[in-house]
């Protein structure tokens, strides 16, 4: 896929320690990006293996 799937500035909001803002990296975001693409697809096969066209969240 070519397009993101995650929001980078809801990420920068979540990248706390102790409400420290932490500094984030190119490379987090594409990285960030493939383990969610690849969490999808994963589920995606799941579904279809239980006889479903919907994806849940116990597909995850």
């Amino acid at each position: 896929m070519s397009s993101g799937l995650v929001v980078r500035s809801q990420i920068k909001n979540y990248a706390k320690v102790d409400e420290k803002a932490l500094n984030v990296t190119e490379d987090f975001y594409s990285a960030l990006n493939k383990k969610v693409e690849d969490l999808i697809v994963e589920s995606c096969k799941r579904a279809k293996m239980n006889n479903r066209n919907t994806v849940m969240g116990r597909d995850v």
